[in-house]
């Protein structure tokens, strides 16, 4: 059973260190989920290369992203709950254990589509899954009093930075090799932030004898052990949240979030790139470019939380992402045109953004199971993205093209602009 603040004798915390560990504790994070991000996007890069030496169809590799997407998120809420009954550090290890082995399992025994929507789908969503931004909102809630939406949007970018920093190196591997090597790559980076995940990883600022970053005693004092019964907690949270309209407002836009990035983008630029004549090496040198424009976009995005109306946040952010998405169709070409790295740069600011203020919500509106109700939130987010990445396959076996995909996409973002701006309200 975890440990939490009313478990230490209160006279037995002191105040926070000048250097307060919570840090420590958001790099150990950090690297957990820049390992499980990596496992995101490869997708993309592996699906024509499978077409190609395995014979398998576009909406058969979809299905398996699909159900690995739809995971992804689905497991959430439950991973946070055992966390909370089980500890973050025993939970997020098994999970990085679990993706060390799935990575293995799709190189090496993939005969059909079947056992790839198996292991790629089922075993890797599920590890993935439990290290996501429910994940990232545990640690922070965990471990702050202030400075929560900076945290998370550390947290967060780092998950991106997994997701879209490693694929040139995955790309290159992926020429030099075959499919099967981007794959064990990131079963080697689960490796290493398993270790660092044993080395760093604490359960609470409790068990080391002091309180949140920001925080005093008497604030800790008020803590309540809500550690028992923890999927008790994550079934009423979800009964208690369905009842309120914002919840359903949220979790729409989050659904249209999650198809107009994880779902199309993850699964489906690097195929529309290559249809256009573009290098595997090419496309993901832009997705790299996303990436890093993410962190900037997410940790400004967490800062600015703190500080506006999270909801004009959201509808600026959506409304930018679908102008983009509208104009990309006409900018693709057989290479990396300053246009695309323009597109890049402007899509990857505004892609994550909108996690740091729909956490602000979720905190807001939801209080203490804040965390829990952001987990069923981010189903949907994965609900979407996994409808997202089984259509753009079947829409692109059906046509022979993507650009249809992008339009939609483009009104999707339009409808979330305008669910943040105008459905989120308070009460």
């Amino acid at each position: 059973m975890g440990i939490s603040a009313v478990d230490i004798d209160q006279r037995a915390i002191s105040r926070a260190p000048r250097f307060h560990p919570a840090w420590t504790i958001v790099a150990a994070a950090a690297l957990a989920l820049a390992a499980a991000g990596s496992f995101a996007t490869i997708a993309g890069l592996i699906t024509e290369p499978l077409v190609e030496t395995k014979g398998w169809s576009r909406t058969g590799i979809g299905a398996a992203v699909a159900v690995n997407m739809v995971l992804y998120g689905a497991v959430g809420p439950f991973a946070a709950a055992m966390m909370d009954r089980y500890g973050i550090r025993r939970v997020t290890a098994y999970a990085l254990t679990a993706l060390i082995a799935s990575s293995v399992l799709t190189a090496i025994c993939t005969p059909s589509v079947f056992w790839f929507v198996l292991w790629f789908g089922f075993a890797i969503g599920v590890g993935t899954g439990s290290i996501t931004t429910v994940f990232a909102a545990t640690v922070a809630n965990r471990w702050f009093y202030r400075r929560i939406g900076l945290a998370t949007g550390l947290l967060t970018a780092a998950s991106v930075f997994g997701q879209f920093a490693m694929l040139p190196l995955l790309s290159v591997l992926l020429g030099r090799a075959d499919w099967r090597a981007p794959v064990l790559t990131c079963g080697a980076l689960a490796a290493a932030a398993l270790f660092g995940v044993l080395l760093w990883l604490r359960e609470s600022p409790a068990t080391i004898g002091i309180v949140r970053y920001g925080a005093d005693v008497d604030t800790e004092q008020a803590v309540t052990d809500r550690q028992v019964n923890a999927f008790a907690r994550t079934t009423t949270a979800l009964l208690r949240a369905v009842r309120d309209r914002r919840f359903w407002v949220l979790a729409s836009m989050f659904a249209l979030c999650g198809a107009t990035t994880n779902g199309l983008m993850w699964s489906h630029f690097t195929p529309a790139a290559h249809d256009h004549g573009m290098a595997a090496t090419a496309a993901s040198g832009l997705l790299a470019i996303i990436g890093v424009a993410n962190i900037l976009g997410t940790v400004s995005a967490g800062w600015l939380s703190d500080r506006i109306d999270p909801r004009l946040l959201l509808a600026v952010f959506f409304l930018g992402r679908g102008v983009s998405l509208a104009l990309l169709p006409i900018l693709f070409t057989s290479g990396r045109s300053p246009d695309l790295v323009a597109f890049a740069v402007v899509f990857g600011v505004l892609d994550v953004a909108t996690v740091p203020p729909t956490l602000t919500l979720c905190r807001r509106y939801f209080g203490v199971d804040s965390a829990l109700t952001f987990g069923w939130i981010s189903v949907f987010h994965q609900l979407g993205a996994g409808a997202m990445a089984l259509t753009g396959g079947l829409i692109r076996d059906l046509n022979g093209s993507y650009t249809p995909l992008w339009i939609a996409a483009a009104f999707a973002c339009l409808t979330a602009a305008v669910l943040g701006a105008v459905g989120a309200r308070p009460r």
